[in-house]
């Protein structure tokens, strides 16, 4: 079972990289590509529709200005498709998440907060911890450790006063 994490540039990697860290630490593997949906429209098709057969179950899709990416993956596939909007204009992202998030009825992308590429991994686990105990167990201890971390800031907040 794997991740199809697709980028629109290299530069979208900083970004992307802590998510595939986060689906490693949920036992799920992940496929990382550069493609552009206007510049190699070719390789973007083929990356997607032979991606079942490599055992991809959900994509991610990045990407910055304009951000047809995800909407692209979209329309190649009936997996799951997560858009994570990414800062790389003036608009500060902005650009992007409307693109990504006001896709035509019948090609749904979700879409996450600009820049929001853990959030995509995450969302990813448990699009695929729906039919896996295994990633369902990791989520819950992702989240407990969540909770365990806030409490210990908050103790030491008390301590403090």
């Amino acid at each position: 079972m794997k991740v199809a994490i697709i980028m629109g540039s290299d530069s979208d990697w900083p970004i992307l990289k802590p998510a595939v860290k986060l689906l490693e630490e949920f036992g799920i593997g992940a496929e990382v590509i550069v493609a552009s949906a206007h510049r190699t429209p070719a390789k973007v098709h083929d990356f997607v529709t032979t991606a079942p057969e490599r055992g991809v179950r959900v994509f991610i899709a990045a990407a910055g200005a304009a951000a047809h990416l995800p909407g692209v993956v979209a329309s190649l596939t009936t997996l799951p498709v997560v858009g994570v909007p990414i800062n790389s204009t003036a608009l500060n992202g902005f650009d992007a998440l409307l693109s990504i998030v006001q896709m035509p009825s019948g090609i749904p992308v979700g879409t996450m907060a600009v820049n929001g590429a853990k959030n995509a991994a995450i969302f990813a686990a448990q699009i695929i911890g729906v039919s896996n105990k295994d990633v369902q167990d990791k989520l819950s201890f992702h989240r407990q450790a969540m909770i365990d971390e806030v409490e210990e800031k908050a103790a030491k907040v008390l301590a403090n006063q």
